[in-house]
């Protein structure tokens, strides 16, 4: 089966799903297809699916990370002993885990087709995702403070599982709780990653987006705290800085060749 009856199964399953969507036409052009099952998968509720859509879902997912291209933290080249500094899509990463700047509610952005990373990480992880971090949320009774973690498995993802931490906001100036809270995340992450196991862990550029935390102070905190963290003896050797501009990858490596 080709990835093109794949996705319009995909689409077509979600409609059903929602009276609301009764009537909604489909696009002709793949591209046209591929931007509306994103927007009904970042859409869509968290609860369980059928095998069969689950099934489609995954093999759809795979050829489209295969197209994109997988890159193994076993290829790249450390800037310092464990140190990375990566300028990738991170939902292509294979590594241990891979860091998602998560809302307070875990379970991603409902938005249609946004750019922001808990978004994508969503999306390219598939429908599974949104429903362990509601069944997480469930349990615990409350959103998710923010400078904690919390761990659920990458399902789709070329990782092996994702780590979920919300950011401070940063309202007008930062704060030196802001600092405290945003060093929180990196140590959450790193504590929650050792408690598993785990030799690799990826971190996108937390807080910076759409919680305005400056680059360059977040950059700091980030390589601060990390560089505190494997001072101790954990299982956590490897961690790479995940950077999508070129003012990331720029300020990371300046902080690094410092330290």
């Amino acid at each position: 089966m080709n990835q093109s009856t794949r996705r319009l199964f995909l689409i077509q399953s979600l409609l059903r799903e929602n009276p609301r969507y009764a009537g909604l036409s489909v696009p002709k052009d793949p591209a046209g297809q591929r931007q509306l099952l994103r927007a009904l998968m970042n859409v869509r509720a968290p609860k369980a699916c059928d095998p069969e859509f689950l099934e489609m879902q995954d093999a759809y997912l795979a050829d489209e990370t295969a197209k994109k291209g997988v890159t193994d933290i076993q290829d790249l080249t450390p800037v310092q002993d464990g140190l990375y500094v990566w300028q990738g899509d991170i939902t292509a990463l294979r590594c241990d885990a891979i860091v998602n700047a998560a809302n307070s509610s875990l379970t991603g952005c409902y938005i249609p087709n946004p750019s922001c990373i808990d978004n994508c990480i969503h999306t390219f992880a598939g429908v599974q995702l949104r429903l362990a971090c509601a069944e997480l949320m469930e349990q615990q009774g409350h959103e998710e403070p923010t400078g904690l973690a919390k761990i659920t498995p990458a399902f789709n993802l070329p990782c092996k599982y994702v780590l979920h931490t919300v950011g401070p906001i940063i309202q007008s100036r930062v704060t030196e709780k802001d600092r405290q809270l945003l060093a929180s995340c990196y140590r959450s992450c790193l504590e929650l990653a050792a408690t598993h196991d785990l030799e690799s862990v990826a971190f996108c550029c937390i807080s910076t987006g759409v919680f305005h935390f400056p680059n360059e102070q977040a950059a700091a905190i980030a390589v601060d705290t990390v560089q505190q963290f494997l001072q101790t003896k954990t299982s956590v050797r490897k961690v790479i800085f995940n950077v999508f501009k070129d003012v990331d990858k720029e300020i990371y490596e300046r902080l690094l060749a410092v330290h």
